[in-house]
């Protein structure tokens, strides 16, 4: 592309092992290929060292950066210090009702408490009595948003208990997720945050002899997989390849013509809802690491 060559920084708060990240950075990857961009990812899930990401990026003076913000107050003063260096900035993922506080210049992303409203509105005509969301990252705003908002769609009907695990440690989030099932036998459904999570929810059911079925935020290409067999009802999806292809071609635009996306608000990417009926038509970009 005959176009100047930008360095693009991209911190998040993904965990190793988590496929969600791969999708995003896929995204990324593929619009700094389509721009001209050299992209830097990195991430780490400890809110400090994420700020020193940022910090790091900002000290090597790169043309642009893209952040999440899943702990706004720990993170943010970091992307308002690029924003004062004169370096676009952007959020995505976790932040939307934060970023702008920073004077990030946009944000591509869904509304958590919203997106997790439509599932607990989901469960309830599924008729969904004892829900429990299984929370992985603990001090996520964003994960904690969307069990509240899956509380507040399930309403009267039914309740909700949370339950803390190392998504770090799918094995020890399992065998967590297993004692819950068999101590309390009335739990109807299991609703994961992440896919990883999701699939290990299968054995955990399975072998604490529940009956419960599985929901979740997110997909990856096994999970999609599940959802077409029936080992999982239905996934919210965001459309992780889709925030960070979008965040990385928005800095290219504010850098080339100073041009913005959204005009200062948030640019929604999901929530949807992939299930049986529907799950044939991503299977291909699922494989592809799109979707």
């Amino acid at each position: 592309m005959d176009t100047p060559r930008y360095v693009v920084a991209m911190v998040s708060h993904g965990a190793p092992g988590d496929t969600f990240w791969d999708l995003v950075r896929k995204g990324a990857e593929d619009a700094a290929a389509k721009d001209n961009i050299e992209l830097r990812y990195s991430s780490d899930p400890q809110a400090p060292n994420q700020a020193n990401l940022v910090q790091s990026a900002i000290d090597a003076g790169v043309d642009g950066i893209a952040v999440t913000l899943p702990n706004a107050e720990a993170i943010g003063p970091a992307a308002q210090r690029a924003v004062e260096a004169g370096i676009p900035t952007v959020g995505l993922n976790a932040g939307m009702n934060e970023y702008a506080e920073y004077g990030l210049s946009g944000f591509f992303g869904q509304d958590e408490t919203v997106a997790g409203t439509a599932a607990g509105e989901r469960l309830k005509d599924e008729g969904a009595k004892n829900v429990l969301c299984v929370i992985h990252e603990q001090g996520n705003s964003s994960q904690e948003a969307r069990c509240a908002g899956v509380k507040e769609g399930l309403g009267d009907s039914g309740k909700v208990e949370l339950l803390y695990v190392n998504g770090q440690d799918l094995v020890s989030a399992q065998a967590t997720m297993q004692a819950k099932l068999a101590q309390d036998p009335g739990i109807d459904t299991v609703f994961g945050l992440q896919a990883p999570v999701a699939m290990r929810a299968i054995d955990a059911v399975k072998d604490a002899g529940s009956d419960a079925e599985i929901a979740t935020f997110d997909t990856n290409a096994e999970l999609v997989d599940a959802i077409a067999d029936g080992s999982v009802k239905w996934a919210v999806d965001q459309q992780p390849y889709l925030q960070g292809y979008l965040a990385v071609d928005s800095l290219w635009l504010a850098k080339r013509n100073g041009g913005t996306i959204g005009g200062g608000q948030p640019v929604y990417t999901g929530p949807s809802f992939v299930d049986a009926s529907n799950v044939d038509k991503i299977a291909e970009a699922a494989k592809a690491g799109m979707r």
